[in-house]
């Protein structure tokens, strides 16, 4: 065996030497194919890693909860829930269940000395957090640290953010939420949450302050309507959660007060389970704790990894078997001196295998060299080290076999069919039924390149469509801050004096602004045919002040807008979008003005109806709306600012601010960028098509390269002949050319219907999408028929360009 093999090495080598260009071709295509391949496996292994980490991972459950219409379709899905659920799950379902814990996320201040920033990542949650979750802490007790009123857990990057060097157990952090202020005393240090966590907590809070928040434990408890709390379930060992969430629907009609015509509540809410390793890439609900991703993202990736594979192998395939002449006497001798066909098959397969290990080798190093632009571009802390994660050995093995395997099959067996005596007389020639299959081959990498530069195209038009659609309003030169209470409460003075400023126009409280998503709902009657009727639709609520409209340049369609000169404005009158109007069932928006609405606890009338517009995302539809001005529940204050004076007028707040509140820092954001930044998947999806799309036509111009020379190569003689008959350098070009040609224009039709199916099927996501033109694919087709003609003609005319008497030399 050893002799065996090392045999095998020396012919491998011999052909190397002899070959170098043939081997260089088919290394670099295959290096190339598995350079991709790692990245995306890289990458699907992390999305599929999420959670996975918890000791406890395969008990631990995150419930959602559903609200459905009168006709059972659900109208709202969210990844949160009311604050009492949890402890009445642990209550009721104690069998079942070992451990519940909440989180609820919010934005607030930190104040330390002079350091003060504004922390996204603040989470309350009580105190048994972490007999769920196993995070690890690296100083203090997280067994008592959040039991404290003033407990607070903090990450290691914080730490050493707020504290330096310093140790941080004992130290004070100042927060600030609206006008409330307290000291947190730091009792813990924990590592930072993992990247692979579906959410990531900076800092950890007793619940106690948002009990307080709530007015006390009693009052909390009673609270069904505010889902703010992400809640998660430890079951014990054995329990069953299909049997728990069989028993959900009695315990929400034990809990939930019955409605007024006896309705029982479990018809009109609900809540789901969800294993906590599901979350990244099957919830994508109408509120999370954090964004997710999707598995069809995952299989795409895949596919695609695949597919590049696939071409890389299909080259290695067409090469070895075009160049089969080279080696037909070779087999011949070998037969005749008693080589038998399995042992032929073991040469070629572990000439094969070598060339995959030294393809595998350089593709090691490629990745590696472009693991942090890749990292850097997912969003994703991605590792290649193979000492801490040996596993990855494995797979590369794994990889290695299978693609030697894959690509090495076929011309092992075809190359040891070679029958001695014809090959030694000379008259062997390869089977018509060969030249099609390695036709055959080089259409399926067309076919694969041309779908992918397809996917580019509709990903690119969808992305400009969703920019540049007009959404009803106006997005431009709007920039959104925080709206504290001492600004609410001085409201009408601050505006008047931020109006003086030339680069303010308007400006506007609000407890949404587009770009935002549409989350609060309260039971809605309208009056139809004269009289008041229970609505079986979902109406989003918009908390506004008098100029909301004008400083979003929304058109009313009948009506007028909220007037300050009236002041049942602020109690009765209601604003709708054309959407309600439609949903109501009123035949107008004329119709509906006058008419009687109660909205929640507030009994006015429709004052004025506006234009549709897209407040959400293009990823939703237009959502019934009405607009309303409360007491309460201002959020944000969006202002518009004068083209041309955008940078004074920023300046001129930002002073405002500081003077007004100093301890709060100075953070806005535009409508504008919002709105874009809700397509950053889809541009990461397109970045990702055309980046592969150019590697998988890399690597099909590398065979085409290599078919084609080889090609030229075998008609040397013809084309001196027709040179001599007077065949010009254009003739021979198309001569030679053609063939190929034929085969992307076939790789052309087989892509077609293949590329339209699956991106007509990936825009169905949106609810407003383009329609794929042809245009996409004649240019893509252009695209690949462009390169394979460049790729051909540089062969064709180099062999056209030979001195007839050079060809006829050639032996």
């Amino acid at each position: 065996m050893k002799i065996m093999l090392t045999n095998y090495f020396k012919i491998f080598i011999r052909n190397l030497k002899k070959n170098p260009a043939y081997m260089l071709i088919n290394i670099l295509g295959l290096s190339v194919g598995m350079t991709a391949s790692i990245l995306i496996f890289l990458f699907v292994q992390h999305e599929l890693s999420y959670d996975k980490y918890h000791e406890k991972s395969d008990r631990i459950y995150r419930l959602s909860r559903s609200f459905f219409s009168q006709n059972g379709e659900v109208n709202l899905h969210l990844g949160h829930l009311a604050p009492p659920f949890g402890p009445l799950l642990k209550s009721d379902f104690q069998q079942d269940v070992e451990e519940v814990v909440r989180v609820m996320n919010t934005n607030l201040i930190l104040k330390n000395e002079d350091n003060i920033f504004e922390e996204n990542r603040f989470y309350f949650t009580d105190p048994e957090i972490f007999n769920v979750f196993s995070w690890k802490v690296l100083d203090g007790n997280p067994e008592t640290a959040l039991s404290f009123p003033d407990g607070l857990i903090i990450s290691e990057s914080m730490a050493r953010k707020y504290f330096g060097n310093a140790d941080p157990i004992g130290k004070s952090l100042e927060l600030k939420a609206g006008p409330v202020s307290t000291n947190m005393q730091v009792r813990a240090v924990m590592q930072d949450i993992p990247d692979n966590s579906h959410f990531k907590a900076d800092f950890l809070a007793t619940m106690e302050l948002v009990t307080d928040f709530y007015g006390g434990y009693e009052q909390m408890m009673k609270n069904f309507g505010s889902n703010n709390f992400g809640t998660y379930l430890l079951l014990r060992e054995g329990a069953d959660i299909a049997s728990i969430e069989a028993r959900i629907p009695d315990f929400l009609n034990r809990h939930i007060q019955v409605g007024e015509d006896g309705t029982m509540p479990s018809t009109w809410t609900a809540l789901h389970p969800w294993r906590i390793t599901d979350i990244h890439l099957h919830s994508n609900l109408d509120s999370e704790l954090e964004p997710n991703s999707s598995i069809e993202y995952v299989y795409i990736y895949t596919a695609i990894a695949i597919f590049i594979l696939l071409i890389a192998c299909v080259n290695f395939m067409n090469l070895a078997t075009a160049r089969s002449a080279k080696r037909a006497l070779e087999v011949g001798l070998r037969k005749v001196l008693g080589a038998e066909k399995e042992l032929l098959v073991g040469q070629f397969m572990s000439e094969t295998i070598l060339m995959t290990m030294m393809a595998a080798v350089l593709a090691l190093v490629l990745a590696w060299l472009a693991l942090p632009v890749f990292g850097n571009f997912t969003g994703k802390e991605l590792s290649l080290n193979l000492l801490h994660h040996p596993e990855y050995l494995l797979g590369l093995l794994i990889l290695v076999i299978v693609v030697g395997m894959i690509a090495g099959s076929y011309p092992s067996l075809f190359l040891s069919g070679f029958q001695p005596v014809k090959v030694l007389k000379g008259t062997y020639k390869i089977g018509s039924i060969h030249e099609k299959l390695r036709s055959a081959l080089v259409v399926g990498q067309f076919a694969i390149s041309i779908i992918l530069i397809v996917a580019v195209l509709v990903v690119i038009n969808q992305l400009n469509f969703m920019k540049n659609k007009e959404l009803g309003f106006d997005k431009e030169r709007v920039i959104v801050l925080p709206a504290y209470q001492e600004l609410v409460d001085n409201y009408e003075n601050l505006s008047q004096r931020y109006l003086q400023h030339p680069g303010i126009e308007s400006l506007a409280l609000a407890s949404r602004v587009p770009s935002g998503r549409l989350l609060d709902a309260m039971e809605t009657r309208a009056e139809v045919n004269g009289s008041l009727t229970p609505m079986d639709i979902r109406l989003a609520d918009i908390h506004v002040s008098h100029s909301f409209m004008e400083t979003f340049g929304i058109e009313m369609a009948a009506g007028r807008d909220f007037d300050y000169q009236l002041a049942s404005d602020s109690t009765q009158a209601f604003l709708l979008n054309e959407s309600a109007i439609r949903a109501i069932g009123w035949a107008s928006p004329e119709e509906a003005l006058g008419k009687a609405l109660h909205y929640g606890p507030r009994r006015g009338y429709i004052v004025g109806v506006v234009k549709d517009f897209h407040f959400e995302s293009l990823h939703q539809p237009i959502s019934p709306m009405v607009f309303m001005i409360p007491d309460t529940r201002f959020n944000l204050i969006a202002i518009r600012l004068k083209q041309g004076l955008e940078e004074d007028a920023i300046a001129y707040l930002k002073e405002e601010w500081i003077a007004l509140k100093p301890d709060f820092p100075f953070n806005y954001f535009t409508i504008e960028d919002r709105f874009e930044q809700q397509y950053k998947a889809e541009e990461k999806v397109g970045t990702v098509f055309g980046f592969f799309a150019g590697l998988a036509i890399l690597i099909s111009v590398l065979g085409l390269f290599g078919l084609s020379a080889y090609a030229t190569e075998q008609r040397t003689k013809e084309i001196g002949v027709r040179k001599v008959m007077g065949a010009s350098i254009g003739n021979i070009v198309l001569l030679l050319g053609k063939d190929f040609l034929k085969l992307v224009l076939i790789g052309f039709l087989i892509a077609v219907p293949i590329a339209w199916y699956v991106m007509d099927s990936w825009l169905e996501g949106f609810a407003y999408s383009i329609s794929i033109s042809w245009l996409v694919f004649i240019i893509a087709g252009f695209i690949a028929a462009f390169i394979a003609a460049l790729t051909v003609s540089s062969q064709s005319i180099r062999a056209a360009m030979v001195n007839p008497v050079d060809a006829f030399k050639v032996v």
